[in-house]
């Protein structure tokens, strides 16, 4: 499994990329290779601002359905348009085209808290 250097993870399986004060967010391989065949993701807090792992939406898969958790404090301010037509895309490119949100972070040294990629790796036993 593949697990890039350059982002941050959570032990509920999401990953970051901080670019300034705004964070990529998504689930990790891991996550969507557990969860199956993605079949729709439910963001209904664009616009609003949330603490550290509150639930931000959802994903739902063939067989369930799994609440997704901001990894830091923030305001969501954009969802993957793509992902509305195309929400596979998660499970082709969990870490490129099927990222799930942006925010705003409300303060960039938390992401440092986050797990790195070899913690991560452990963590999933990889």
């Amino acid at each position: 499994m593949n697990f890039p250097d350059n982002l941050r993870y959570t032990k509920d399986h999401e990953w970051v990329l901080l670019e300034g004060n705004v964070a990529t967010i998504g689930i990790t391989e891991f996550a969507q290779r557990e969860l199956g065949d993605i079949v729709y993701v439910d963001v209904p807090t664009v616009g609003k601002t949330l603490g550290a792992e509150e639930v931000f939406g959802t994903v739902e898969a063939v067989k369930t359905v799994s609440d997704l958790f901001l990894p830091v404090a923030g305001s969501i301010s954009e969802l993957n348009a793509e992902l509305d037509g195309s929400p596979d895309l998660v499970n082709t490119d969990p870490y490129g085209d099927g990222w799930m949100i942006k925010m705003t972070v409300s303060n960039p040294a938390d992401v440092n808290e986050l797990l790195d990629a070899a913690a991560y790796k452990q963590l999933v036993g990889e």
